[in-house]
């Protein structure tokens, strides 16, 4: 008979990208419901900020998830600092990169790649053998609407985001049969700086708008908040989902990449200009 899937309320959690968006709103809503929380960040600033508001037990630490070896480290003082079994990873720490492939940076792909896939993976490695050692727990990586559709100008992003998606996949069969599981989150847009702290060279579309501009246009189209967000996924994780869309406009990226897998664009093209038309 199937294992119920743990509660994570009031039980130990870690977080990485939790300074800000929807690791920040994670961090509050399961600190607030009674879980000991171990936050991680690069923005210290933030990180303190979020870590000082928090009601329960926290451990916070600065951390370059790129870095294999910190993050084992990181696991390693986790692992000393538990009042409790752990119960989920959330392997959360995402950047964007707005750019045409034909004038791409490769510097820009590699640290983008680097932080949203190497960063999950390295979590990933990290973290597993306490849960498995465990048998309990759940691994929660964050891939997007994005890991369901290519989507132009956002090559680097779409291919990371992908890539954690069949990175996770691949996880969870090999998670079968123990009391471990895999989840992968499909976000849609959430009102986040990800827009404002990308990587952006000029105007893909050739419109001459600023990077500014462009993170104002993406904002007025998000559909979810960060709090949300962080209910809609804790919610899922919960219920034993294993992949859990974020907001309205991922259950129609996840329609539209069944219906017309090759096409979708094109839909999604017109109902943008429709949105923009009844502004």
């Amino acid at each position: 008979m199937p294992r119920r899937p743990p509660k994570i309320a009031g039980r130990p959690v870690v977080i990485t990208g939790a300074a800000s968006g929807i690791g920040r709103s994670l961090a509050l809503r399961l600190s607030g419901l009674g879980s000991p929380v171990a936050l991680a960040d690069m923005d210290e600033a933030r990180l303190s900020t979020v870590a000082t508001s928090l009601c329960g037990p926290v451990l916070s630490r600065v951390l370059d998830v790129r870095d294999a070896a910190a993050q084992q480290r990181f696991a390693n003082e986790v692992r000393e600092w538990l009042p409790a079994p752990l119960v989920a990873v959330f392997n959360n720490a995402g950047v964007a990169v707005t750019s045409a492939v034909l004038h791409t940076v490769p510097e820009d792909d590699e640290w983008l790649f680097d932080i949203n896939f190497w960063g999950v993976v390295h979590g990933t490695r990290a973290f597993l053998p306490i849960l498995v050692h465990q048998n309990d727990g759940v691994i929660v990586n964050t891939s997007s609407v994005f890991g369901l559709l290519g989507m132009p100008h956002q090559s680097a992003y779409c291919a990371s985001k992908f890539a954690i998606r069949g990175f996770t996949d691949a996880l969870r069969q090999e998670l079968r049969g123990t009391g471990v599981r895999a989840v992968t989150i499909h976000p849609g847009g959430i009102t986040t700086n990800i827009a404002r702290n990308a990587r952006m060279r000029t105007d893909p579309e050739g419109l001459g708008r600023t990077k500014e501009q462009m993170a104002a246009q993406f904002e007025a189209a998000t559909m979810t908040s960060p709090d949300r967000a962080a209910a809609i996924i804790h919610r899922g994780v919960e219920r034993g989902k294993a992949r859990i869309l974020v907001g309205p406009d991922a259950y129609l990226f996840d329609a539209l990449a069944r219906i017309t897998p090759t096409h979708y664009h094109a839909v999604v093209s017109r109902l943008r200009a429709r949105r923009r038309e009844s502004v």
